[in-house]
């Protein structure tokens, strides 16, 4: 799999991209927000294939990450795992917001950041890759949910999710009041057993809350996960 590896420290990039190597990625480096933005684009490596994952350092020299995850979503479909020392879920929240696919908290296990790369890499059927049924929806008071097209909306307004947002909200809705277990979930989103995954679930329910402007849309389970009740009137 290539990787972009954006970093601004090349000790710590000479490092990383080291360690990567030896299990199987083709890495490049790009220094900061520009370099990373231009490698992105298909004219940067041309017969080469496209990046499987972006893994994006937020300290840049010369833009915010957080910008820089923004553009990148606007230029490319691949899956970016924000790298950041802000633990808060506030932060994580506003990364996933931008459309980062999960994040690694500094500083990080190796192992830990194997496990999130490969969870994001993992193939997901997308819109392109399905015919778009105009039935094959689900309504749940004002959501509607296009599970061919990927496509979410409230109230008839489309609301952006990530992959693993959408992926998260349609299995919860397609057994609504239905109590769906923590390492269940894991396992059908993330397509893991890994138990450090738990945290980046609270974030994504967070997020999906945050987006669909619906606090009550997804009920938490105390001590066994999560729930979705449809939304009366």
């Amino acid at each position: 799999m290539r990787l972009l590896l954006v970093e601004d420290d090349d000790h710590v990039a000479a490092a990383l991209s080291a360690v990567l190597a030896r299990h199987g990625f083709d890495v490049v480096h790009a220094r900061n927000g520009e370099e990373a933005l231009h490698a992105v684009l298909p004219a940067a490596h041309p017969g080469k294939a496209p990046f499987g994952v972006v893994l994006l350092d937020l300290g840049l020299p010369d833009q915010d990450g957080y910008q820089v995850c923004g553009k990148l979503r606007k230029l490319t479909s691949t899956p970016v795992i924000m790298v950041t020392a802000r633990s808060d879920v506030r932060s994580r929240i506003h990364g996933l917001n931008l459309g980062a696919d999960d994040y690694v908290v500094k500083p990080y296990d190796t192992g830990e950041l194997l496990a999130r790369i490969h969870a994001v890499s993992r193939r997901t059927v997308t819109g392109d890759e399905a015919p778009a049924a105009a039935d094959d929806a689900l309504r749940l008071g004002p959501v509607t949910i296009e599970l061919p097209t990927r496509r979410v909306g409230v109230d008839g307004v489309e609301v952006p999710l990530t992959r693993k947002e959408f992926d998260l909200l349609a299995l919860l809705a397609q057994r609504p009041g239905v109590v769906f277990r923590r390492e269940q979930i894991i396992s059908e989103v993330w397509r893991t057993n890994w138990e450090g995954t738990g945290r980046t679930l609270e974030v994504h329910v967070a997020s999906l809350r945050s987006k669909l402007r619906m606090p009550a849309l997804i009920e938490t389970v105390r001590g066994v996960g999560y729930r979705l009740v449809v939304p009366v009137g």
